[in-house]
């Protein structure tokens, strides 16, 4: 079954329009509008800080503040999480437009994801204050990798909306399920604790979660402390790449049942 690459290059102004479609409606009507996209993680790192910080105790180490450990977590997390949950509902928020017109079918989750890319540049520019405030400044070679980074989370997000879109299709239970499942998986990824953490040698089946290795990479392309998390990126990477090829098959084997399901 080919995944129809080709024909989604066809179709780009389309990908282009939707994806800005989605990021005018979001905010619509909206007081502060754009300033939601940085309120949310900020407002979650303070909480974070107080109670994981202050309460709990816990080190980041390599001598980093609190404050911008949680948030340089918080950052690629809330664009994957968000991503997500756009994504998983992609196919039923568009049927309108699947019962209509014929396009590419992969456009719909692939929009839901590349829409959160705007917010997550706005709360970077957050993140680079507090640095110069806490007087942070990363080096130029560990700072190259943060595209890779941002890439392997727009990946990683995607792959796992094209299964659970797929999947929200035909049973609408997963929408139900997604809130868990995101709330589960932010505490099984490095977001408020340190992977140093876990025991050295638990550390490599960590990174079979894919979000793994980009929270612990972006935080090490930003600060460019400590050594590069290698192995954990590596098999994060991979994990991503396989379910983001299995999740466009399922996705393209699923898709022509669409118009009858949503």
């Amino acid at each position: 079954m080919s995944l129809g690459l080709r024909e989604i290059w066809e179709y780009r102004e389309l990908l282009y329009f939707l994806t800005w479609r989605d990021i005018k409606v979001r905010y619509k009507q909206t007081v502060l509008g754009v300033l939601w996209a940085i309120l949310q993680p900020v407002f979650t790192m303070i909480i974070f800080s107080i109670f994981f910080g202050q309460l709990v105790g816990i080190e980041p180490g390599d001598n980093i503040p609190y404050p911008i450990f949680s948030y340089s977590g918080l950052l690629p997390w809330t664009f994957f999480a968000s991503g997500l949950a756009r994504s998983s509902n992609s196919v039923i928020g568009s049927a309108h437009l699947i019962k209509k017109v014929y396009f590419p079918r992969l456009i719909i989750p692939i929009e839901g994801v590349l829409g959160g890319l705007p917010d997550f540049f706005l709360s970077f520019i957050v993140l680079i204050g507090m640095m110069l405030y806490y007087g942070i400044y990363p080096g130029v070679t560990s700072l190259i990798w943060l595209p890779l980074f941002l890439l392997l989370a727009i990946i990683t997000s995607l792959a796992v909306g094209l299964w659970l879109s797929a999947l929200n299709a035909q049973y609408r239970d997963v929408r139900y399920l997604l809130p868990f499942i995101t709330q589960f998986w932010m505490y099984a990824t490095p977001v408020v604790y340190p992977a140093t953490l876990l025991p050295e040698n638990w550390r490599v089946l960590y990174g079979l979660n894919p979000m793994v290795g980009v929270v612990e990479g972006f935080r090490w392309a930003l600060s460019g402390k400590g050594n590069p998390p290698g192995a954990m990126v590596a098999i994060s990477a991979i994990v991503a790449l396989l379910l983001m090829i299995t999740g466009a098959f399922y996705f393209r084997r699923m898709e022509k049942t669409f118009a009858d399901v949503v």
